[in-house]
């Protein structure tokens, strides 16, 4: 048996745990991996790969980014909005196919998050043996629990709080962070929580601005005088709407200046000095953490199991601590958002975080 993977989309921390939980448990059968550089495009003639054996992984765990590289651009993409699809043309898709043939891949490995799953769904119906790895750090697919480099952008958040708190508090200022997170508040709510914010304000509870000024005054008549606020970047204006970068670049909508529009609000409606402060991609970066080196190699060694059963058009899943799997297309295009009236946004709730609802 010879298998490949790849890994498409944006980078993520614990990609390389997945490649080294592949192909440890496929050395394990006696099977070979191929692993297929920059995401669908190693696919096309005359495919740009590399043979990987246990000794090629060696020392990865701890690599953020990943050794095979990864695109969210090309000719693969098929996900050009929220709930839009494009297929892949037919003539791309039969390339790419010619060179599984040729290589006499016996499965192929999919670590992607929705768009790259979406990709990989219509592959699988149109004949070809794919398994796949849900990966985002926004952790925002319905079909698993938990994502890795989930955990490792929360930490980065909460590092990133604990020294905007010490600043803050030295100017009497407020601070406002915003995270990423799509269309989903997962990253914001933990993070916040974890890093110790006053307010949250999240893309699935309409917030008033109003109220998160009078939350803020409020803070200060109790002698309070600086406040830590975190915004998803998802976060919906008072009209509806997402506030979004465009930088041409194709595919989905590219989200951003949130952080600021809240800034400045703030500034306008307290008079405190506020200032804004974006994190970007340094959620995306560095070191996984241990959650996430973890959950990757049992995902890797899942996706291989299921390639020995034959169990193709599955996805990876993690359910109450348990990992197995789910049909593709039960997973992609359904997103988990947080519940405004969970536990875990009760418990903020409890502890005095404002949701400006």
């Amino acid at each position: 048996m010879k298998i490949g993977i790849l890994n498409s989309g944006g980078d993520c921390p614990g990609l390389n745990a997945v490649i080294h939980g592949v192909v440890g448990a496929a050395a394990e059968l006696g099977w070979e991996v191929v692993g297929f550089r920059d995401g669908f495009e190693g696919l096309l003639p005359p495919g740009d790969f590399m043979m990987l054996k246990p000794e090629d992984t060696v020392g990865i765990l701890k690599l953020g980014g990943t050794i095979l590289g990864t695109t969210n651009k090309g000719h693969f993409a098929a996900k050009v909005g929220v709930g839009e699809v494009s297929g892949v043309p037919k003539e791309i898709v039969a390339k790419a196919k010619r060179t599984m043939e040729q290589m006499g891949i016996g499965a192929l490995v999919v670590v992607g998050g929705d768009g790259s799953l979406t990709t990989g769904l219509q592959l699988y119906r149109e004949g070809w043996p794919i398994i796949g790895v849900p990966k985002t750090i926004d952790n925002d697919l319905q079909a698993t629990a938990m994502t890795f480099g989930f955990d490792s952008a929360v930490s980065t958040v909460v590092d990133g709080l604990d020294r905007l708190h010490t600043t803050a508090a030295s100017h009497k200022r407020v601070m406002v962070l915003e995270v990423m997170g799509r269309h989903a508040g997962w990253i914001a709510l933990w993070g916040g929580m974890a890093g110790g914010a006053n307010v949250v304000l999240l893309p699935e509870i309409p917030f008033d601005m109003a109220k998160v000024a009078a939350h803020i005054k409020a803070r200060e008549a109790a002698g309070c005088h600086s406040t830590l606020v975190v915004v998803a970047e998802g976060a919906r204006l008072p009209d509806g709407h997402v506030m979004s970068i465009d930088d041409n670049c194709g595919g989905e909508v590219r989200l951003g200046g949130m952080g600021e529009y809240v800034a400045q609000q703030i500034e306008k409606l307290t008079g405190k000095e506020t200032r804004a402060c974006t994190l970007g991609h340094l959620q995306r970066g560095g070191a996984p953490t241990s959650l996430d080196r973890i959950l990757g190699v049992r995902f890797g060694v899942m996706a291989v199991k299921l390639a020995a059963e034959g169990r193709f058009g599955r996805m990876v899943s993690y359910q109450s601590y348990h990992v197995d799997s789910v049909p593709i297309e039960e997973a992609v295009d359904q997103l988990r958002l947080v519940n405004p009236t969970g536990e875990m946004v009760q418990a903020a709730r409890a502890i005095g975080i404002c949701f400006g609802d």
